[in-house]
């Protein structure tokens, strides 16, 4: 690593956390009491932040780095699939979100159900979701770009050095700072690193001459057939459940759309993200690591954009690139941090009674307790053979079983909680058994059964144990 490169580095690195210091400066955050202020930016967040903030939020080192690592094209579909979740964000739940006032999504379900269990519950199922899977592949993913990229050695004990810089630096944001913080960062840095992948993307294909020739054309296609990663047939069952869930239910995404002052506002932010996510991060996730493949083969354990992105840019330009990294990882560990102090303080600490005189203050050690917990997890996925596959296969246990409480508490009235609560405790078991014993299919189209499984059960425990027949309410005033 040159000295260019470092100075870059620390000069981009620097300049985006001074941006961000001098636009929230003089308003509240993490000292305050206000959890409005520090969890949804007290309703301040500008259209164009909440774009900035989802993109980014989202756009890390599992889609850059591990989908690139993939080396194939067929994985654009999770970001295809992305634009329709995001249009059903903003024209079916974020209507339904302001309306009832939520700070977290799950509040929603109380209001919905008008019980409290439910709500801690699906938390509880969120925060294990964060600290279990996102938080530890985020920090593996980014540490192992840098390492491939520096041409360090990607040992564990270095991937565990690099991914405690990225916790401490990360959780800094998330707890002085608050979603505001976290927005705005989001944004500046969400400009450099979109403008700078592109360029990662011309350069690549001009180091081949623009020609794709000689490339198996199963890496060129977006069809896949039956031993792919994504089967063509799932498209038609789990993926819109999947990318229903993230868009729209997932507090660390939805939280951003929530913070503006208007729905207008959110669902012009909301679109712009989708729009982002349609014409721009397909290139940036699929194209260098395809190119990567041309190069230099296949390459293992996702080190392919890292190889690729050294090849092709000048050293100073890679200075900045790696700032522009460093910054998308930031961004999506900081903000999962702070949906999850959010989850945590609204969710369980008040609600069973717990006292809360400085929101920060909480929230802060529910960072560090986190931060700290997905470190030592790093290693598990250090030996996983592809990131983004085994993030989506992993969080299905958790994903469809939540969905399902959202889809019973909007689609239907008179459903008792604890039916709505067996059917996710139902759906969990059974994705379980689905995925790792007994594996009749793709585990995509295991989680569209698990969705349909986990409504059902609560639809017939509410009837059958409880008494109560459910009545269809889905497009009645919510």
């Amino acid at each position: 690593m040159s000295i260019i490169q470092v100075a870059v580095f620390v000069a981009i690195t620097g300049f985006i956390a001074l941006a961000t210091y001098l636009h929230c400066r003089g308003k509240r955050g993490a000292g305050s009491g206000d959890e409005r202020d520090y969890f949804l930016a007290n309703g301040s967040l500008a259209w164009y932040f909440v774009a900035g903030s989802i993109t980014l939020t989202n756009l890390s080192t599992d889609q850059l780095v591990s989908m690139n690592g993939n080396q194939m094209l067929l994985v654009a579909w999770w970001e295809f699939a992305a634009v329709v979740g995001l249009f059903i964000l903003a024209f079916v739940f974020l209507p339904v979100y302001y309306a009832n006032n939520c700070t977290t999504t799950t509040e929603l379900l109380q209001k919905k159900y008008g019980d409290k269990h439910i709500r801690a519950l699906i938390s509880v199922l969120f925060l294990a979701g964060n600290l279990f899977i996102f938080l530890p592949a985020i920090l593996y993913g980014g540490s192992r770009f840098f390492l491939s990229m520096l041409g360090f050695d990607g040992g564990i004990e270095n991937l565990l050095i690099c991914s405690v810089v990225l916790a401490v630096v990360g959780a800094s944001y998330a707890i002085f700072g608050g979603l505001r913080a976290v927005a705005v960062s989001d944004t500046y840095s969400g400009v450099l690193i979109l403008g700078l992948a592109l360029v990662v993307v011309y350069l690549a294909l001009a180091a081949i001459n623009f020609d794709l020739g000689g490339i198996p054309p199963e890496r060129l296609t977006l069809i896949g057939d039956d031993n792919s990663d994504i089967p063509w047939h799932t498209l038609l069952t789990g993926m819109i459940f999947i990318q229903t869930f993230y868009w729209s239910t997932n507090q660390t995404i939805t939280q951003r759309a929530m913070a503006s002052p208007t729905i207008g506002e959110a669902q012009k932010g909301v679109l712009a993200a989708a729009a982002i996510r349609l014409l721009i991060v397909p290139l940036i996730v699929v194209v260098p690591g395809i190119v990567s493949y041309k190069l230099f083969g296949d390459v293992p354990s996702d080190g392919a954009y890292g190889m690729i992105v050294a090849e092709v840019l000048p050293v100073w330009l890679s200075g900045a690139f790696a700032a522009a990294l460093f910054a998308a990882v930031l961004t999506t560990f900081n903000s999962i941090l702070n949906a999850s102090a959010a989850l945590y303080v609204c969710d369980l600490h008040e609600a069973y009674g717990g006292t809360v005189k400085r929101v920060g203050r909480l929230g802060a050690i529910v960072s560090v307790v986190m931060s700290v917990l997905a470190l030592a997890l790093v290693p598990f996925f250090a030996s996983q053979e592809s990131l983004i596959n085994t993030v989506q296969q992993l969080y299905g246990l958790l994903s469809m079983p939540i969905l399902s409480a959202f889809v019973v508490g909007l689609a239907f009235r008179n459903v008792k909680a604890a039916a709505a609560m067996v059917g996710v405790v139902v759906g969990v078991a059974f994705y379980a058994f689905w995925s790792m014993w007994w594996q009749p299919a793709h585990y995509i189209h295991g989680m569209a059964v698990t969705l349909m499984l986990s409504v059902a059960t609560a639809l017939i425990v509410n009837r059958v144990v409880f008494g109560q027949r459910a009545q269809w309410a889905f497009g009645a005033r919510q």
